[in-house]
Parts: structure tokens; C-alpha cells; sequence
């Protein structure tokens, strides 16, 4: 078994705007007269697409959003998501996901993003951080129903059908990927489309992750691919270390793995 495919999340992965989709959705909230709540945001936003977002804010609510009602609320968000974004001086993507980016492409794995985001949103962040040619596939939120979003697995199992269809000589599986997630939702759904995922402490303290992720990490920039390549295809020298009850287990820290921990400012 190797590791063929890089499955990445956006929001909180790729970019840290996690506080602007919390200001926009309160100010929809304040628009349709109904009141914001930080602890209904958390509960009910994190890791998952906007439609299902907005459904179950309006639920919480005593309100059902109509379909074009909907529809007009995603667009709103997202064209003040834009407006946003080109108003930045300086996007704020997270340290590391250059050079992150770049060990993909050196280790010619595919690369693709799974993620709740509406995929106007995914497309402009990447246009404007000249990453766009970089990634073969975008799984959205415009892809997947409401019950579709994370925890559910539907948008990782739609990425791999992607990557097989656009390389049809592929022959993806599950365990033959990577998900690097930040939110419970998001490593949920990895782990039940049958991948494994390494998860970063962007959104939530890195104990609150270590008993749900593979693996887990405080910061991408630490984030190394050869560390991985070894629990996929190990060495000769490790292959009977990490096998069987030896092999690493669930929520142990990266560095864990057979290679030692290189200094990331290094």
C-alpha cells in the first residue's frame, strides 16, 4: 500500500477565515431578524457546508428557509465572502501550506480539496494564491445535499470517485489517501469514508483532537510527507516495527512515526 492521494480541507486548513464565515453568517442572522449565537455557530457551522449550516441556524430558530429563500442567502454570503477576500492586503492562509503544497507535487501524489465551502469561495482563494493549477479536484459544498455535509463521509467518497474518474488508470482507494482536517466534523467523515487523517490545531486544542484523528499536529507547517510515507509504505527496517500491534496507534503525536521530528523552522 502507498499513499497515492492528498485529500485537503479549506476552511482552517488552507486558509484561516474561520472568524470572517462567523461574522458573515451573524450578519445574515441580524438581516433576517434573528439573533447570532457564538455557541449555536460552533455547534452547528464548523467543518460543514453553509446549506447545512443555514437550515439548522434557522431550525434552532423556530424558522424553515424555503429553497429560494436558501439560494439567496448562499449567494449573499458568498458574494461578501469575495468582497472580503480581494479587499486583503495579504490573504491569511496557514504557514506551511506552500512548502506543504510543494511536497505534494516533489512526491507526485494527487491533491484535492474536500470541503463544505461554496466552490466560488474555494476557486477565489486559490486564483488569488496562484494555487489553482496545483489541486486535480474540488469537492464543495454546491456538491453535496445538506444531509451530504461533514460528519457525513459523502464528500470524501465523491473525491476519490473523482480522482478515478479523471485518471481512470488510478485506481484510488480509501487507505491509499490522506484527509488533513481540523474540525471534529471534518475528521469524522474521513474516518468513516475509510481514511486516514492527520488533524491540525487550528480550530480546536490539539488534546481535544488526539483521541479522533490518526494523527495530530498544532501547526501544518509541521506537517511532513515522509513521516506519512512511512505508515504507508514502510522501509524494510520499519516495515515489521509499525505493523500489528506495533503500528501507531489512533491520536498518537506525528513525530511518533519512525522518522525523528525535523525542527520546522528549520
Amino acid at each position: 500500500m502507498a499513499l497515492r492521494a492528498v485529500l485537503l480541507d479549506f476552511n482552517g486548513v488552507v486558509i484561516n477565515d474561520e472568524p470572517l464565515h462567523q461574522r458573515l453568517m451573524q450578519d445574515l442572522l441580524l438581516e433576517e431578524n434573528l439573533r447570532p449565537s457564538l455557541e449555536d455557530y460552533h455547534q452547528l457551522c464548523l467543518g460543514r457546508t453553509d446549506r447545512a449550516c443555514i437550515i439548522d441556524l434557522w431550525h434552532r430558530q423556530g424558522r424553515v428557509v424555503t429553497e429560494a429563500q436558501l439560494n439567496r442567502l448562499l449567494d449573499r454570503k458568498a458574494e461578501l465572502y469575495r468582497q472580503s477576500l480581494v479587499s486583503y492586503d495579504r490573504l491569511p492562509l496557514y504557514p506551511g501550506l506552500e512548502d506543504f503544497i510543494y511536497q505534494i507535487r516533489v512526491a507526485e501524489l494527487h491533491l484535492a480539496i474536500v470541503s463544505g465551502a461554496r466552490r466560488s469561495e474555494i476557486e477565489t482563494v486559490l486564483g488569488l494564491a496562484g494555487l489553482a493549477d496545483q489541486v486535480a479536484l474540488i469537492i464543495s459544498g454546491d456538491d453535496l445535499p445538506a444531509t451530504g455535509s461533514k460528519p457525513a463521509p459523502d464528500g470524501y467518497l465523491l473525491a476519490i470517485q473523482g480522482l478515478n474518474e479523471r485518471f481512470p488508470q488510478l485506481g484510488l482507494r480509501p487507505q491509499e489517501c490522506v484527509a488533513i482536517e481540523d474540525s471534529f466534523a471534518g475528521i469524522e467523515a474521513a474516518k468513516r469514508a475509510g481514511v486516514p487523517v492527520v488533524g491540525v490545531a487550528h480550530a480546536y486544542p490539539y488534546h481535544m483532537l488526539h483521541r479522533r484523528a490518526d494523527w495530530v499536529l498544532d501547526h501544518l507547517y509541521e506537517l511532513r510527507l515522509d513521516w506519512l510515507q512511512a505508515y504507508y509504505s514502510p522501509p524494510a527496517p520499519y516495515a515489521e516495527a509499525i505493523s500489528g500491534e506495533d503500528r501507531v496507534p489512533s491520536g498518537q503525536r506525528t513525530q511518533a512515526l519512525p522518522h525523528p521530528k525535523p525542527n520546522p523552522k528549520q
